[in-house]
């Protein structure tokens, strides 16, 4: 992709803006940043300025000019009316990941997507490609780390052949346009992103752009698992070879028997070496460890990072045992689907704190799975109607993490479980959820 002197409109900063910018630069294209924030709340102004590049705001007229492409920031809604102004003229409009894409050199990219499980997934996948293939091996993506600052920091405009582990938000596939992986998976599908998505239809339509370009060698790694995404299959079929696994079954490819995970019909990873606790885990590993196989990982690299892998920040994370009170931190849990997983883990005793950014999530599902809730205790801006939704009037209703955290902890007896898993994002409070979590570890800790 040729941009030099090409006039470039990036909308929205934050990190992938700004990897975007650093790397439509190098690449020598004119810049133009559309930024809600006044440009003198901008941390990184005095590099911007340095570069040349035109910084405006976001009124109507700055996107009636002319421009050869846009890069638009995943969290700006893809319908808004600046961005169907900018398709109205035929300007294309992609994410980063589809720049990084489009100017690096040729690499091996293994995607995965889906509603639950794709940061474990992802992180997992990492450490197995960089035991396998050490300073060959990166993460990019919806995981925190830019894909175009990975190109631009791993000098990937000159470099080719090296492996990344990408996790991919629907946010980041609505804008797809020649993005092909090697090899990906779609984990789940489960209603979620209802603010960003008109429909939930919509939403999960969204996760088959993953594929849509993959052909013949490249290789899909089917959840046979998940009957919506064996719907969404059918509707949007596959163009490329799959592989199939399941928990349930042994007639797929990819299946658990005699105490063994099989991959492809062969003995890869004994079960014992799992530290991961769940039955969703189980599934991460599966996905995992397929994407890892067909880059050429020995059954015994992924055996040796398994057994070490303990799992990631914020996702059903041991925080600490108080006065024989077990607390968790499952701020990831951005959705239902997630904390009816984080449910399953525990038995009894659990005190479940609810709460954040309203998305609309109604809560039919987490209410079928309370039978080892003791307690429901929401906040935030829509804590109220998930304990409604959930419990009704035997829940407790305060305004803050920090209100949430102090009840749970005067409630709870030896042997209870206090789990943050909030449901929904974080985005009433705190900038992501990983502020979020950070905030309830700390709280957790000072008890």
């Amino acid at each position: 992709m040729d941009l030099n002197n090409k006039h470039v409109l990036v909308i929205g900063l934050a990190r992938s803006g700004m990897a975007a910018i650093r790397l439509l630069h190098r690449l020598g294209a004119k810049i133009t940043l559309s930024e809600s924030k006044p440009k003198d709340q901008l941390k990184e102004l005095p590099l911007l300025e340095e570069m040349g590049i035109e910084i405006v705001g976001q009124d109507m007229p700055v996107f009636e000019r002319s421009y050869d492409l846009c890069v638009k920031n995943p969290g700006v809604p893809y319908r808004a009316p600046f961005i169907l102004k900018l398709e109205a003229q035929g300007i294309s409009i992609i994410t980063e990941i589809e720049l990084a894409y489009l100017t690096a050199r040729p690499q091996k990219y293994l995607a995965i997507t889906g509603t639950n499980g794709k940061t474990t997934t992802t992180t997992l996948l990492y450490e197995i490609l960089a035991a396998a293939f050490p300073g060959r091996a990166h993460v990019a993506g919806n995981i925190g780390i830019p894909m175009c600052e990975v190109v631009m920091n791993e000098n990937l405009l000159e470099e080719e052949g090296h492996y990344i582990a990408l996790e991919i938000s629907n946010k980041q596939l609505v804008n797809i346009d020649q993005f092909r992986p090697d090899a990906a998976t779609i984990l789940n599908l489960t209603p979620d992103h209802l603010d960003f998505a008109p429909t939930l239809d919509d939403y999960y339509k969204s996760k088959t752009e993953l594929y849509r370009n993959m052909k013949a060698g490249d290789l899909f790694v089917i959840n046979a698992d998940d009957p919506v995404l064996a719907e969404y299959l059918d509707r949007y079929p596959l163009h490329c070879d799959t592989q199939t696994f399941s928990l349930d079954r042994t007639d797929t490819d990819d299946y658990v028997k005699d105490g063994s995970l099989y991959i492809a019909g062969q003995p890869v990873l004994p079960l014992s070496a799992i530290r991961l606790p769940g039955k969703h885990n189980l599934q991460n590993i599966m996905a995992a460890v397929a994407l890892a196989r067909f880059a050429g990982v020995s059954s015994q690299v992924i055996t040796d990072v398994i057994s070490h892998f303990s799992g990631v920040e914020h996702r059903i994370e041991f925080v600490r045992e108080l006065d024989g009170v077990k607390y968790y931190n499952d701020s990831k849990g951005t959705n239902t689907d997630a904390t009816v997983t984080a449910l399953k883990a525990f038995d009894r005793g659990v005190i479940l704190l609810l709460g954040g950014f309203e998305k609309g999530l109604a809560m039919d599902d987490v209410k079928a799975h309370l039978g080892c809730v003791k307690q429901v205790i929401g906040f935030g801006a829509c804590g109220p109607r998930l304990v409604k939704e959930t419990v009704g009037e035997s829940g407790i209703v305060v305004t803050t993490l920090d209100e949430a955290v102090a009840e749970a902890a005067r409630i709870a007896k030896a042997g209870d479980t206090v789990l943050l898993s909030p449901s929904t994002s974080s985005f009433d409070q705190y900038s992501c959820f990983e502020e979020r979590g950070l905030h309830f570890k700390k709280l957790v800790n000072a008890l």
